[in-house]
């Protein structure tokens, strides 16, 4: 393999979204984000580096708890394959080279199977990319070391605003300017949801709202801590209450959650979609609003929030 199939890797990406249990980050993911940045290491020494680390089944959840403040690329391996020997050495000099702008974590399957497991590997070596707790880029095989760096480099992009740990990391290293402080009203908002005090979060975040309405950051802020406190009580058994009583709005809207937590996203869409051709008046908008609310958790150009988007319409007019 020499280069990532993008559809090898979004499907991938789709399967492994949602493995990792995180309920035993949420006290700590504060703390994590505002952890200083670390001086960086030099690329060139041979020498252990803070930036790869070999992880075990024992150490695996505190190698994801980083990724709250920067990504880590978790390279699943075995010692008799020569593919994952001809990667590894890929994968550390990048890592070095980043500087702790990300953090690569080695996982012998041999020794610590379960991991495999936990991703669903089916061959090494496998590479996972896992930001915020959550998986959201792979490729499996061997890379040549310019096509890693292309993959690393979108990946980098692509959360360099959601990670404050990437910006700071290449502050450090290019001897750019330390970011402002973070703005004290976030702050607030963000500590209300690490204590599991969602109506503080969500008062925080619209007071922000409320004072500055184009606020993009606070309006996803806002939109993930209220699908998070639904997502508190949400039961298994609500998709099939909900498709044994497809009248019921409040089951739809409970399954929608259902379903987008379990990463099936246009079943979810698609759901909320059927019930607004369903119902009128006030049913009907509030299902728009629930799956409007929805939409806030992607980015903008998601394909799916888009096409998603289009079937609203026209199930509205």
């Amino acid at each position: 393999m020499t280069r990532p199939d993008p559809r090898k890797t979004a499907a991938l990406s789709a399967a492994l979204s949602g493995a990792v249990d995180l309920g035993a980050l949420k006290a700590r993911a504060d703390a994590v984000r505002q952890r200083p940045a670390s001086a960086p290491p030099s690329a060139g020494d041979g020498g252990p580096s803070p930036w790869v680390l070999d992880v075990t089944e024992a150490t695996f959840q505190s190698v994801v708890e980083r990724s709250m403040d920067i990504p880590v690329v978790v390279e699943l391996t075995a010692s008799w394959s020569p593919e994952a020997g001809q990667l590894s050495p890929v994968l550390e000099r990048a890592a070095r080279a980043g500087g702790g702008a990300w953090l690569l974590a080695r996982v012998d399957l041999d020794a610590s199977p379960r991991v495999g497991q936990v991703f669903g590997v089916q061959s090494v070596p496998t590479v996972v990319a896992v930001a915020a707790g959550q998986p959201v880029d792979a490729f499996a095989g061997p890379l040549p070391e310019a096509e890693f760096q292309q993959w690393i480099t979108r990946l980098l992009d692509a959360l360099r605003d959601r990670l404050p740990g990437i910006k700071a990391a290449e502050a450090a290293v290019g001897g750019g300017e330390v970011e402002e402080p973070e703005d004290p009203r976030f702050t607030a908002a963000e500590e209300a949801f690490e204590r599991g005090d969602f109506d503080g979060a969500i008062a925080g975040y619209e007071a922000i709202l409320a004072a500055e309405p184009g606020n993009a950051e606070a309006k996803a802020a806002l939109a993930q801590v209220r699908f998070t406190a639904r997502a508190e009580s949400l039961t298994p058994d609500a998709v099939a209450a909900a498709d044994a009583r497809p009248d019921d709005v409040d089951a739809q809207l409970a399954a929608a959650d259902v379903e987008l937590a379990g990463q099936d996203v246009e079943k979810a869409f698609g759901r909320l979609i059927d019930t607004v051709r369903r119902v009128f008046g006030e049913d009907r908008d509030r299902v728009r609003e629930h799956l409007v609310g929805l939409f806030e958790l992607f980015p903008a150009d998601d394909e799916r929030v888009a096409k998603a988007r289009r079937n609203l319409a026209s199930a509205l007019f």
